[in-house]
């Protein structure tokens, strides 16, 4: 798709991030897809910006918010993914603040528990291990799996 002129990118991309936070990385990707110059991409950018429609610390935050809270990921994960979307590490440093230890603690004791009702193994130490690299692959660090495997039944 070929859009054409910068003024129409510009507002089709302000409609795109009122929707839902956006990243700076997302709207170039839009941008190549578009066939935009790099010169009016960097001017598109920095309107959106100015204009408060682009904010890469409040993407980051609404970003950790709901993959903890919704999609149920672990630390490692979701810093994966922010810094796939080039996110400095200062900026995901401080979102990944904002998680409440003990309540990732009770969101990897719920996704064990439902987990396990779908888990099959020979025996107990199987399922264990299988419970623990589904953990992992959540993004959940050994430390937090060990401490609520712990008080895991």
């Amino acid at each position: 798709m070929s859009i054409k002129s910068s003024g129409e990118a510009l507002h089709l991309l302000a409609a795109y991030c009122s929707r839902a936070e956006r990243c700076i990385s997302d709207v170039k990707k839009k941008l190549i897809q578009w066939e935009v110059s790099d010169t009016d991409q960097n001017d598109i950018l920095k309107r959106l910006q100015e204009e408060k429609f682009l904010e890469e610390t409040r993407f980051c935050r609404a970003f950790v918010n709901d993959k903890s809270k919704y999609n149920k990921w672990g630390v490692y994960k979701i810093r994966f993914e922010l810094k796939k979307k080039h996110i400095p590490e200062n900026i995901i440093r401080e979102a990944l603040g904002n998680i409440i230890p003990d309540e990732n603690d009770e969101r990897l004791l719920q996704l064990l528990q439902t987990k396990q009702k779908s888990v099959k193994g020979n025996d107990e130490f199987e399922i264990r291990q299988k419970l623990m690299r589904f953990a992992a692959g959540r993004g959940f660090s050994p430390e937090e799996i060990e401490k609520v495997m712990e008080n895991f039944s």
